[in-house]
């Protein structure tokens, strides 16, 4: 066992396959788009939340915990799956891509706060946390942005 607790390492684990989703979630986005401007900035969110898997892998291990499974969950597959058929019908594709975006960005606020929650938390994992909570409300405020400028 390691220093967080047991349902701490839980919580790390889900933020971790969730940044997994995420990720994959940009590059659908950006695959199912044809502005080259929202192209890169869902890429750029993409390889920002592979450092993020990344950096909360490492923080993970670090504390003696276990990486329980990397590979994404059944809710972002079918998230993904539901973007593609969106984008499959909708003439408002950009528009649609945004708004998707900013519903992932919105429950990715909610879960980081949720485990930012715990006062037990290393003073090395509340800085990553912290710092990735705030690059995924500056995604969220410019994704609303942009889906407003359309």
């Amino acid at each position: 066992m390691g220093i967080f607790s047991e349902s701490t390492e839980k919580k790390l684990n889900e933020l971790l396959e969730k940044s997994y989703d995420a990720e994959q979630g940009f590059k659908k986005a950006a695959e199912n788009i044809e502005s080259n401007a929202l192209q890169k900035f869902f890429m750029s969110k993409a390889e920002e939340r592979l450092q993020f898997r990344n950096e909360l892998r490492q923080e993970i291990v670090a504390n003696g915990c276990d990486i329980t499974k990397q590979n994404g969950s059944i809710s972002g597959f079918l998230h993904r799956a539901w973007m593609d058929t969106k984008a499959l019908f909708s003439s408002e594709n950009e528009e649609t891509m945004l708004e998707e975006v900013r519903n992932g960005e919105k429950a990715a606020l909610n879960d980081y706060n949720e485990v930012l929650e715990d006062q037990l938390l290393p003073p090395t994992t509340t800085s990553i946390l912290k710092k990735q909570r705030d690059a995924i409300q500056r995604s969220y405020d410019k994704a609303n942005y942009l889906e407003k400028a359309l």
